[in-house]
C-alpha cells in the first residue's frame, strides 16, 4: 500500500507526535474521502494539535478516538502504539488494515533505500552507512528512527533509514539492502513476547531485499534469519574473508584497507558497526577498495552520535562519558569494555521494565579490574542488588541522577571515567533520552569543585 492508495479512503492516523503529524500532512494532500486523528493517551508526552492540523485532521481524545478507529478503511498507527494494544487487537480481528508511515513510504521508495536495524549499533551503523556513502560520491538522506520521520524525507537519489522494531513491523516492502546489527529481547511491553519482537525486527528482511548484510559474530541474529527465511542474499561480514580488523587495521580478505585509529569511535563493537557498514557500502555499488583514501580522510571527520559514548572532559582530570542511548544492558556491556582500560565508575539504571540484567552481572563477574557501579532510580536498586558479593565490584544507590553524578565524583579515583550508559530508558524520570543527557551534563558542571 502506498500513500496514492489513501485516496477516497477513510483513513485514521493514530498518534499525534512528530511521525502522526508528518502522516497527516503527508495523507492530506492525496484525497481521503476522511482524514481523523487520534490519542488515545493524555500524559506529560502528549502534544498540542495545531488550529492548523486540526483543519487536516480534526483529533479525537480518549475513548473517543476507537470509534474514529472503527470505522476507517485504513489506520496509519505511529511507531509508539504497541502489538499488545486492545485498540490494536479489535482492529486486526476486525479486519481493518492497519500500516504504518515507514511502510507507505517504502512501497514507493525501496529501490532507492537502505534501511538498518538491530536491538543496539543501528544508529551508529545508519549514520557511518550516510556519511561515508556521501564520501565516496553517492548523496543521500538520513532518517527514519533517528533525524527525519520517513514521510518529511526531500526527495533524494538514496535514502539510508534507522528503523525501529515499531517501524518494522508494518513493512510490505523491504529496502534494496538491508542491516540488521544485533538482537537482543527488549520491547517485550511493546510486542508481546520475545519471538514477535524478532519477528517484527526481521520483517526489515521478509519481503524481497536484494543484499542483507550482517556480522559473523552476530549469532542470534543469524540464528533467527536461519530459522525463519530460506535463500536470503546473506552478506556476512567480520570473516576473514570479508570486512574484519586484523593487526590494528581494517581489512576486505587479505587487503588492508586503512587503520584501526580512523575510526575515532571506541570499542569492538564499534568496529564491528563499521564492517557491517562498509559491506552496506559495497552490496550498494561502492568499490571500497579504490575508495579506501576517501572513506579513511571521512571517518576522521565522523565524531560519532550525541549522547551515545560522548565524552565530556572536566577541569578534575576526569572524563565523564554521556551514552544515554543505552537503554538495554547489552549496550551498556559493550560501553563499559570500551573503558576497561581507565578506573571506571558505572551510573546504571532507569524505567523499569522488567528487563534481565542478568548479562550485567555475569559480565561483572568475568571481569579482571575493579569497577564502582551506582544504581540509579528506578531500577538501580535492583540492578545493584543483582551484584552483591562481587568481589571487584563496589555498589551504592542513589536518588536520582544529580546525586549518582555527585557521588561519582568523591569515589572515582583521579584520572578516571564516570560512565552514565543506564541500560534502561528515560521515561518516568525524563522526557527522554536527550533530556537525560542534558540533565547529566547540568550535574556535571553543577557538582564541578
Amino acid at each position: 500500500m502506498q500513500l496514492a492508495d489513501l485516496r477516497d479512503r477513510r483513513v485514521a492516523v493514530w498518534g499525534t507526535g512528530r511521525e502522526g503529524v508528518a502522516a497527516v500532512r503527508a495523507i492530506a494532500p492525496i484525497g481521503p474521502a476522511s482524514l481523523v486523528a487520534v490519542d488515545d493517551r493524555q500524559n506529560f508526552l502528549a502534544k498540542d494539535w495545531s488550529p492548523q492540523l486540526a483543519a487536516l485532521a480534526p483529533l479525537h481524545n480518549g475513548p473517543a478516538g476507537l470509534d474514529a478507529l472503527r470505522v476507517a478503511d485504513v489506520v496509519v498507527r505511529s511507531p509508539g502504539v504497541a502489538q499488545t494494544h486492545p485498540w490494536m487487537i479489535q482492529l486486526r480481528a476486525a479486519g481493518t488494515r492497519v500500516t504504518g508511515g515507514t511502510a507507505l513510504w517504502m512501497a514507493a521508495h525501496r529501490d532507492r533505500t537502505v534501511g538498518v536495524t538491530g536491538s543496539k549499533g543501528k544508529s551508529t551503523t545508519s549514520s557511518l552507512v550516510s556519511h561515508l556513502l556521501a564520501a565516496t560520491g553517492f548523496p543521500n538522506e538520513l532518517g527514519g528512527n533517528i533525524g527525519i520521520p520517513v514521510l518529511d524525507l526531500p526527495q533524494a537519489p538514496t535514502y539510508v533509514l534507522e528503523l525501529s522494531a515499531y517501524q518494522c513491523a508494518d513493512l510490505d516492502d523491504s529496502p534494496r539492502v538491508a542491516a540488521v546489527t544485533s538482537l537482543f529481547p527488549e520491547h517485550l511491553d511493546w510486542t508481546g513476547s520475545e519471538d514477535e519482537y524478532y519477528r517484527v525486527k526481521l520483517n526489515l528482511v521478509a519481503n524481497g531485499p536484494e543484499a542483507v548484510v550482517v556480522h559473523a559474530e552476530s549469532t542470534a541474529v543469524l540464528a533467527e534469519l536461519s530459522r525463519r527465511f530460506t535463500d536470503l542474499p546473506l552478506h556476512v561480514v567480520g570473516g576473514t574473508d570479508s570486512f574484519h580488523v586484523h593487526g590494528g587495521a581494517f581489512h576486505l580478505g587479505s587487503r588492508p584497507l586503512f587503520p584501526r585509529a580512523a575510526l575515532r569511535l571506541p570499542g569492538r563493537h564499534n568496529e564491528a558497526n563499521l564492517c557491517i557498514a562498509l559491506g552496506v557500502l559495497r552490496a550498494s555499488g561502492v568499490d571500497v577498495l579504490d575508495a579506501a583514501p576517501a572513506l579513511e580522510a571521512a571517518l576522521g571527520m565522523f565524531a560519532g552520535l550525541p549522547h551515545r559514548l560522548e565524552r565530556i572532559e572536566d577541569p578534575s582530570g576526569l572524563t565523564f562519558v554521556d551514552d544515554s542511548l543505552s537503554t538495554i544492558p547489552q549496550a551498556a556491556i559493550h560501553a563499559i569494555e570500551a573503558f576497561r582500560d581507565r578506573p571506571l565508575t558505572v551510573l546504571l539504571g532507569g524505567e523499569d521494565r522488567g528487563v534481565d540484567y542478568s548479562p550485567l552481572r555475569e559480565h561483572f563477574a568475568a571481569a579482571t579490574e575493579p569497577t564502582t557501579v551506582i544504581g540509579m532510580p528506578d531500577s538501580g536498586a535492583r540492578l545493584v542488588s543483582l551484584l552483591d558479593g562481587l568481589p571487584l565490584v563496589t555498589t551504592y544507590v542513589s536518588d536520582s541522577l544529580v546525586d549518582a553524578v555527585a557521588l561519582a565524583r568523591k569515589v572515582t579515583p583521579a584520572g578516571g571515567v564516570v560512565l552514565m550508559s543506564p541500560a534502561a530508558p528515560s521515561y518516568g524520570r525524563f522526557d527522554n533520552y536527550a533530556h537525560r543527557s542534558k540533565v547529566f551534563r547540568q550535574a556535571i558542571a553543577d557538582s564541578a569543585p
